[in-house]
């Protein structure tokens, strides 16, 4: 999760492990338990199921809820140690690709849905190294593809 200007605004950021695919979920009334698991399981039940394995999280307290999220998704949550962003590294990583476009000091509740819309199609369609200079967009729809046939 990014969290924007006073922490008034929040984007929840969800990256696929495999391809790198990031999702952005914008929260405009705050980050409460129960918005937070609320948008994910939304999201999550949207995806594809062999892309849908396991969820690792920090340590949050908008992730209280953990266990509505599993009841409702079937989706099996871990938690990264205390103090260890290392352990979400993918994560953590491509926040910082997101902070480029969202500096911190940025009041998100101004970025418009289509402007982040636009900014994680745009991350998703820039090759990585990682991926052997494939799109993330590129990795995930062939592992989509690969877990339909």
């Amino acid at each position: 999760m990014i969290v924007g200007r006073y922490s008034a605004s929040h984007i929840v950021t969800l990256v696929e492990r495999h391809s790198r695919l990031l999702i952005a979920i914008p929260l405009p009334l705050g980050a409460k338990s129960e918005r937070v698991i609320a948008a994910l399981i939304d999201v999550f039940n949207k995806l594809p199921e062999p892309l849908r394995r396991t969820s690792t999280w920090d340590r949050g307290t908008e992730m209280v809820r953990h266990a509505d999220f599993t009841a409702a998704t079937g989706v099996p949550v871990f938690f990264c140690e205390a103090y260890s962003p290392w352990q979400r590294g993918t994560n953590e990583n491509t926040n910082g690709l997101l902070r480029q476009y969202l500096p911190k000091s940025t009041d998100l509740n101004l970025t418009s849905a289509t402007r982040l819309e636009e900014i994680v199609t745009e991350l998703n369609d820039r090759p990585r190294r990682a991926l052997k200079w494939q799109t993330p967009h590129e990795v995930y729809n062939a592992a989509v593809l690969a877990s339909t046939a």
